[in-house]
């Protein structure tokens, strides 16, 4: 990798309190920039990913939002990744990559923290194959976000200067000895793989690697959950296949899996009906039952829970309306059709 980026592991982060649905690389074609609002951050280290999480899950959200987050020494810490859904602009959760630089009010952002975005956003378009269109997170959605330091920074197109981050850094394992390795997901006929994934198909990963002499990493398995060792492992297969560089990451692709495994493997699971629309009159000012609660939820997962502050729950708030709004603008509706209260339609796509 060409940049640093400490784990999830690394910097602390809790297990998911949900699932954040995968995403594809091959969906991504926005790189967003964020900050953190009104107040100034004087911390750096770990506390800023910590701090960030811990406020997400107040919100009822599965954990941090953003796929990365930069502190002011240019340390970049792992979200929710490469390859999970974001909840950092709705309507743009899945074909955007949300960073936040850690800054707020009219805090200045460092020039190891731009270099580092900048790096990370090269990586980015190294990873997706295509360049990324810049944005603030105000070019998604009505905010101040990222405030005006940052947002200029972007409209100038995230100069950089000379700095280069420190390459390698923290992996979260430092038992391993070795350079850093790649601590992203792909997602392959509906099933993930790389650091983190885990089920029965990675194990028959592991065990076609071992088949085929590249096993030497592993101390214990293979196993059902994606480690280093799969990575260091499935990397030298792909050596052995002539790829090399970035080509040679140690994260399956199609062309080197289905040369391990024969066939690539497909997700078979029967795809959920959508609960039925409970009515119109169960929503609006003064409703209070548990269609409430099972439409913030789903607002929650679908990225679409910024104005809770607490919940969802099974009282009708301002809170639910604005996120239903968000989720029906994100829709390209106006007027009438994103006044905050779901009909049939809203919730049909919300549930989809």
């Amino acid at each position: 990798m060409s940049v640093s980026i400490v784990s999830r592991t690394g910097w602390g982060a809790k297990p998911w309190a949900g699932d954040p649905a995968a995403v594809a690389l091959s969906r991504r074609s926005e790189f967003f920039v964020h900050y953190d609002g009104g107040n100034p951050i004087s911390y750096t280290g770990s506390k800023v990913p910590q701090t960030i999480d811990r406020a997400h899950r107040n919100q009822g959200w599965a954990g941090i939002g953003y796929n990365f987050v930069i502190d002011q020494d240019g340390t970049i810490y792992e979200g929710r990744g490469w390859g999970l859904q974001g909840a950092h602009c709705p309507g743009h959760n899945t074909t955007g990559i949300g960073v936040q630089i850690a800054i707020g009010g009219d805090q200045k952002p460092s020039d190891k923290a731009l270099a580092a975005c900048r790096a990370l956003y090269e990586e980015a378009c190294e990873r997706t194959g295509r360049t990324l269109a810049k944005k603030g997170h105000k070019d998604g959605y009505a905010t101040a976000c990222p405030g005006k330091h940052l947002y200029a920074w972007v409209q100038a197109g995230m100069p950089a200067g000379d700095y280069q981050p420190t390459p390698g850094g923290s992996t979260g394992s430092p038992s391993s000895g070795a350079s850093a390795v790649a601590r992203y997901q792909v997602v392959i006929n509906g099933l993930s793989y790389g650091y983190g994934a885990s089920g029965a198909h990675i194990t028959r990963v592991g065990e076609a690697l071992v088949k085929r002499g590249f096993g030497k990493h592993y101390k214990s398995g293979p196993g059902p959950e994606w480690t280093d060792a799969d990575t260091r492992n499935y990397q030298d297969f792909q050596e052995s296949l002539g790829y090399s560089g970035k080509a040679a990451d140690g994260v399956p692709g199609e062309r080197s899996l289905k040369e391990l495994l024969g066939t690539l493997p497909a997700k078979v699971t029967a795809k959920p009906s959508p609960p039925k629309y409970p009515g119109r009159d169960k929503f609006g000012p003064g409703k209070s039952n548990s269609y409430i609660t099972q439409l913030g939820q789903q607002l929650v997962r679908k990225g679409y829970g910024k104005f809770y502050t607490q919940g969802p729950g099974p009282k009708w708030s301002e809170a639910d309306r604005r996120n239903v709004q968000a989720f029906q603008r994100a829709q390209g509706w106006t007027g009438s059709g994103a006044d905050g209260l779901p009909g049939p339609e809203t919730w049909s796509r919300l549930f989809s």
